[in-house]
């Protein structure tokens, strides 16, 4: 990305990330590992798209929680005690994961309605203003039609399920667009630092994909080789977000005041950091199928997961920057596009080399903006230092 420097600003005093917040995220690190096991276990484009249809579920739920959280203090009173219980009914839906479109549809069904009305009557009960339990009221209905979709749903299988599935996520997301961000109210430091944490906890459950991949089978230099680009893979993700992109964004948050900082924050936060998230999934699934079958060739949705992964997550990056800082930046763009064009090539060699290609790719763009914005990436990264 094209560093950007950004001029002086009041930093205003806020909450950071609570260890409350902390431990209700560890939970989501098991729904990351079980959407990635779901995906593993039926690597088929119907497969692919209820793997991707349950984690688009598990996000929501989790983004309502960074909010209610960045209002209203865990920590204290019956909150906590409401967190606890939400942790409890987010176990019990991520439990129910692998067989949320088979015999567990129920299961998880109800436990993520649970988790849902847990958010509500916390905030009605611990809200820190009037405008903010107008702005939970307003949603609340969207909130439970979605969940009423999904109990729905699990009484069918096959087509109409997933169907009621789509209706479901379209209603969510239409209801958070229609009824806009009147009365909310964001701590921008607090609200940046929730979401890099759950970019950290996606990304690491890339790299438990390359133990779990490896599980069983013999430490030989195939599976070395494997395991390092993974790493190196998963490495220039995180450096791509990190690096430059989540401090201006942060900054950029920070300058923003009323609903011109809370449309920010939904947007760019909300909003696009779920095909960011989806795209490292996608590529746990790609790296996991690799050090498995290393000397194979990767079978067609593996090899999308694979490179599409990395393209959705790249791209979702390039939006996150023409939000924030109304700029296009053209290497990723790039960078993506080739990901997507390297898909054929990935299921004709064996599926270690397709895994060196798509590493080879990040690690250029990463060096590409390192040196080339080396100026420019400097004052981001020590402004106010």
């Amino acid at each position: 990305m094209t560093a950007v420097a950004e001029p002086e600003h009041h930093v205003e005093s806020e909450q950071r990330v609570t260890p409350l917040e902390l431990f209700f995220d560890l939970v989501f690190v098991f729904a990351i590992t079980q959407v990635t096991t779901m995906l593993a276990a039926d690597p088929t484009w119907a497969g692919l798209a209820r793997g991707m249809l349950v984690f688009s579920a598990l996000w929501w739920a989790w983004a309502a929680f960074s909010w209610l959280t960045n209002s209203v203090d865990a920590e204290e009173g019956p909150t906590r005690a409401a967190m606890i219980a939400a942790m409890a009914a987010a176990l019990v839906a991520s439990l129910a994961v692998p067989g949320a479109f088979g015999d567990e549809a129920l299961v998880f069904a109800l436990a993520y309605t649970a988790l849902r009305l847990l958010h509500i009557v916390v905030y009605v009960l611990a809200a820190p203003s009037a405008d903010v339990r107008g702005a939970i009221a307003r949603m609340a209905p969207g909130f439970v039609i979605f969940c009423g979709l999904l109990l729905l749903a699990s009484a069918f299988d096959g087509w109409v399920q997933g169907a009621i599935w789509c209706l479901a996520l379209l209603v969510h997301i239409l209801g958070l667009v229609v009824v806009g961000v009147r009365g909310w109210q964001v701590s921008p430091a607090h609200f940046a630092e929730r979401h890099g944490l759950i970019v950290i906890i996606a990304l690491g459950e890339s790299i438990v994909s390359i133990g779990v991949g490896a599980a069983g089978l013999e430490v030989d230099g195939g599976v070395i080789a494997a395991a390092a680009l993974g790493i190196l893979a998963t490495s220039a993700l995180w450096w791509a977000y990190f690096d430059v992109v989540a401090p201006v964004a942060q900054r950029r948050l920070e300058q923003a005041r009323g609903d011109a900082r809370t449309r920010m924050a939904r947007d760019s936060y909300t909003f696009l950091h779920l095909p960011m998230l989806a795209g490292i999934v996608l590529l746990a699934l790609g790296i996991k199928k690799t050090v498995s079958h290393y000397d194979e060739e990767l079978k067609l949705v593996p090899a999308v997961a694979l490179c599409g992964g990395v393209a959705l997550y790249l791209l979702a990056l390039v939006a996150f920057r023409l939000r924030n800082v109304h700029t296009w930046n053209t290497q990723r763009t790039v960078a993506g596009v080739v990901c997507l064009a390297l898909i054929p090539a990935a299921t004709a060699v064996p599926a270690l080399a397709a895994l060196a290609l798509v590493t080879a790719l990040l690690c250029a763009l990463i060096a590409y903006e390192a040196i080339h914005f080396a100026e420019a990436r400097a004052r981001v990264r020590h402004a106010g230092r």
